[in-house]
């Protein structure tokens, strides 16, 4: 009998470990995340960005890519410009500014996440003569300042003067960062890319101004900016001066976890291959 008794004993304790071993729940609330591995908490909540309207395409892509990872999570981008987007985040309206420039010293309470830079080519003709242009001669050939190829050491002819429409970002970066905004006397304007780059290769004395990715196929020749030469390297390095960040802004005081989540997200490899792909230059 007391063989009996002590067979019955183990094995109550043999299936009272089995089952602890085998319980579904781990008493931490923790689930299976949304990129498929498991131990952290799904998430869920919603991600409110806004300013730059230069930002708008690659905060849309960089949202869809991160919503279809999380299903619980909506990630909200509206516009209003770069100066809507630092208040909205200093006031807490959004949890991220998009700010398609540096934040200005006096732009205070927030930390600045550059998840990509811009680049800007400017285009010549290939028989152009002329190389390289300082800023202020780029500055003032597209202030009509300057109107002869003859000015900055080429040829004389007239210089045909190319910009984008007024809508474009593009357009935005180039003039903030020449300082022309308002002041630009072009000959011409197209809508898109392709367009300036057309102009260019078929009209011998145009110049124009078109995104980086858009050189390299030999069409056009991209001109040395005070003896820099527009490559990612030279952006990257801060060399090459037509360029500006896109940044995120965020309290310095901290998001929520779902916002953070989604920077983090970003400025992950996958992020910053959408960067890529969306033809702005990656920030790693």
């Amino acid at each position: 009998m007391k063989k009996l008794a002590a067979i019955a004993v183990a094995s109550f304790m043999a299936v009272s470990l089995l089952a602890g071993c085998t319980d579904g729940g781990s008493g931490d609330g923790s689930s299976a995340a949304s990129d498929g591995s498991t131990g952290t908490a799904a998430l869920t909540g919603t991600v409110k960005m806004s300013g730059s309207t230069s930002m708008e395409t690659i905060a849309k892509a960089l949202a869809e890519g991160f919503m279809a990872k999380n299903s619980g999570v909506t990630v909200d981008v509206q516009l209003g410009g770069s100066s809507v987007g630092v208040a909205d985040a200093q006031s807490g309206k959004s949890d991220i500014g998009n700010v398609s420039r540096e934040l200005k010293d006096t732009e205070t309470g927030l930390k600045a996440n550059k998840i990509a830079i811009d680049g800007i080519a400017v285009a010549l003709n290939n028989d152009n003569p002329v190389k390289n242009l300082t800023k202020d001669q780029l500055t003032k050939i597209y202030t009509g300042e300057i109107k002869n190829w003859k000015e900055v050491g080429g040829e004389d002819a007239a210089i045909v003067v190319i910009a984008r429409e007024a809508s474009s970002g593009t357009r935005e970066a180039f003039e903030d960062i020449l300082g022309i905004k308002g002041k630009v006397k072009a000959s011409q304007e197209k809508n898109e890319t392709g367009a300036v780059k057309t102009a260019v290769q078929t009209t011998k004395n145009a110049i124009g101004y078109v995104s980086l990715e858009a050189i390299g196929d030999g069409a056009v020749t991209a001109a040395k900016i005070d003896g820099v030469e527009a490559t990612e390297e030279n952006i990257k390095s801060d060399a090459y001066i037509l360029a500006r960040p896109f940044v995120m802004a965020t309290k310095e005081s901290g998001v929520s976890d779902v916002a953070q989540a989604f920077i983090d997200y970003v400025l992950s490899d996958e992020g910053q291959t959408i960067v890529k792909n969306n033809k702005l230059i990656s920030v790693k």
